[in-house]
């Protein structure tokens, strides 16, 4: 525990060192260096824990005797802090050479501070095991992550970004923490293993307050609307390290807490599985009609964090059946899609961001052709977007293959039950079938758009491949998509400890036996994914030998026959997706603006769709609107005389006395 604690000190301490005197480009080099070497050292603390099944727990005396300084680190909160020092570290290198060389600038030194702090924060809400620790630990990653969100504050949609950002995080915290009254129980006990889940309307109050509280920070729809509005302000490297890793500190919270409290009722897993499978499918339709790219990979996260919560659904349903296959399924396809989702959304992300630094836009209607122009770039983007699409031998692919199997086996399960029992794992099944063929299209919109094709803008047929600190990061993280997806079979034995921890009451020979049996059919997969890429490899060979020593021509390609084509007769975002997007125009309500062709020799025809995200425009907006009216109707509380003020404490103070006898 020693090592962690100097790794997580380190961190925390390298945030600080950009304000070194001196040469700002020398303090940058320093606190980037303190924070690889921080981020080493608690990597290999966590080495016993994953691989020699220890469990790291230390206890001191903070505030009182409820209110301890408690870490945890056990295999869980492991898996889970390894994708953030990774994008962490990898973030903190390419942002190096994203954001503009203002090495003196004291707004980029406080961005590198709440950087490293928001990196520290989130690996102490991993391992805080006291209520108010985590609560605090919490607050502080949504302060650091808010004002990294705020980098370029001087633009009016930045800022309101950051508010909507915050205004949804903070209520998120408040329901954590009535959450969290409700878990101490009388004794105000607020050590995570002296948690006890209180029985009648208060044990459905605690789901309620879960599920808003962390399904806010994690992305749930309907808690979704800030991610589309915050990553698209926010530098690609914060978007990186927010929708790659912050947001999973969500679904963290909510495994810990279910597999605390270990028998939670069927209808937990249930509403899981509703809400995963409608934030999923939703995600993906509004990711559909995006022109923005970053916009677009938002929506996408609301997308996987939706099939994270399907599997987190299967698991919750096996702990109530006792099963030990169906819990092993939903939260081994759980959390091995948050380790997967953390490499492939950080990886497009990064993308973006370089695409946005070559091109200086990310509107996809204005790209085009920079394969040809960015091939770093571009073939570690289509490996990210192969992987969020589900395609073999990818990482994407072994995670929401167990979460398929998760269902199959909640089916066989409840074979014998009521009709609706049955139906729940069908509901899973169509719902991840639907995902993949909406990712396919999205992904195939996205790349196509953007790297296929003749450019169509002046900064599009200008770019050219950012520096090493840039594609080097993405290359890394392509390589780990492509090695977590061949791993597979050896990843999921090692995974042991990992499910021990999630099911502490099942027999270990039981959940040994079960991952051997996995084991064997991701072999089948890997097995038939290396015959695969044979076969193109032999294809390959094949085609070089027939063409050897023969003349092979290059001609443009055909242009419909026009005479004169132009880049804006390629398909754009708009027009890509029409037919989908008006297949789903009932729950898109895409707003449409068509200027046809008029004559035999049109001089002009476009094309546009806007489609508003449905919650915040008919549900949220509509509510801060009404609030602000009855807020103002309330001014006459506020007068500003602090006689007013002090008989306000003491009326509450009176209510809670006489409340509390």
């Amino acid at each position: 525990m020693t090592l962690f604690l100097w790794g997580i000190t380190i961190i925390f301490i390298s945030g600080f060192l950009v304000f070194l005197p001196g040469r700002g480009k020398a303090a940058a080099m320093i606190s980037q260096t303190a924070l690889i070497a921080g981020s080493l050292l608690t990597a290999v603390a966590l080495y016993p824990v994953l691989i020699q099944d220890q469990v790291l727990h230390i206890s001191l005396q903070w505030m009182t005797p409820e209110i301890r300084f408690a870490l945890h680190l056990d295999a869980l909160s492991a898996l889970f802090i390894l994708p953030v020092l990774l994008v962490g570290v990898l973030g903190r290198i390419y942002g190096s050479r994203y954001l503009p060389a203002e090495w003196h600038a004291m707004r980029q030194k406080n961005h590198w501070f709440f950087y490293h702090l928001l990196t520290a924060a989130m690996v102490l809400v991993l391992t805080a095991w006291n209520a108010v620790l985590f609560l605090i630990a919490w607050e502080v990653m949504t302060v650091a992550s808010f004002f990294l969100v705020l980098y370029h504050g001087e633009a009016p949609s930045v800022r309101r970004a950051g508010w909507i950002y915050l205004a949804a995080t903070q209520v998120g915290t408040a329901l954590l923490i009535m959450m969290f009254i409700l878990l101490s129980g009388p004794s105000g006990a607020m050590d995570f293993d002296q948690l006890v889940m209180p029985a009648g309307i208060h044990g459905t109050l605690v789901f309620l307050f879960m599920l808003v509280g962390f399904g806010a920070k994690a992305g749930l729809i309907p808690f979704h609307i800030w991610l589309p509005e915050a990553h698209p302000a926010a530098p690609s490297h914060v978007s990186a390290l927010m929708s790659g890793v912050m947001i999973k500190t969500g679904i963290f919270g909510i495994i810990r807490i279910i597999t605390l409290l270990q028998t939670p009722p069927a209808w937990w897993g249930w509403v899981l599985v509703g809400i995963g499978a409608l934030s999923g499918v939703q995600g993906l339709l509004y990711a559909m009609a995006q022109h923005d790219l970053k916009r677009l990979l938002a929506y996408c996260s609301v997308e996987n964090i939706g099939i994270i919560t399907l599997g987190l659904g299967i698991g919750t349903l096996g702990l109530n059946q006792a099963s030990t296959l169906m819990a092993i399924l939903g939260f081994g396809g759980a959390v091995w899609h948050m380790l997967n989702h953390a490499l492939f959304k950080s990886l497009l992300f990064f993308g973006a961001g370089s695409i946005q630094h070559a091109t200086g836009s990310l509107q996809m209607d204005q790209l085009g052709g920079l394969l040809k122009r960015m091939p770093r770039t571009g073939i570690t983007f289509l490996i990210g977007a192969a992987a969020i699409s589900a395609l073999p031998p990818f990482n994407g692919f072994i995670s929401e293959l167990l979460i398929y199997r998760g269902a199959f086996e909640s089916i066989l399960h409840f074979v014998n039950r009521s009709l609706p029992h049955q139906m729940g794992g069908l509901l899973i099944m169509g719902a991840l079938a639907l995902m993949g063929g909406l990712a396919l299209a999205v992904f195939t919109k996205a790349f196509g758009i953007i790297f296929l094709g003749e450019p169509r803008s002046e900064g599009a047929s200008k770019a050219r491949e950012n520096a090493p600190q840039m594609w080097g990061p993405m290359a890394a993280l392509a390589l780990g998509c492509m090695a977590l997806g061949f791993a597979s079979p050896w990843l999921i034995k090692a995974a042991l400890p990992v499910f021990k921890t999630l099911l502490p009451t099942f027999q270990q020979d039981i959940l040994l036996a079960e991952l051997l049996e996995l084991q064997e059919m991701l072999f089948y997969i890997l097995w038939g994914s290396l015959a695969f890429i044979g076969f193109l490899i032999l294809a390959g060979a094949l085609r070089w030998l027939l063409l050897r020593g023969k003349t092979v021509q290059q001609a443009p390609t055909w242009g419909c026959a026009y005479s004169a084509p132009k880049p804006k007769m390629q398909y754009s975002a708009s027009s890509f997706t029409q037919p989908l997007v008006r297949l789903f125009k009932t729950l898109l309500r895409t707003r449409s603006h068509v200027h046809s062709p008029l004559s035999y020799f049109p001089t002009k025809a476009d094309l546009h769709t806007h489609t508003p995200d449905l919650f915040l425009e008919s549900v949220y907006a509509p509510l801060m609107q009404w609030i602000q009216r009855l807020t103002d109707r309330m001014r006459w509380v506020q007068e500003g005389r602090i006689q007013l003020y002090i008989l306000y404490i003491a009326l509450t103070l009176l209510f809670l006395f006489i409340w509390k006898l």
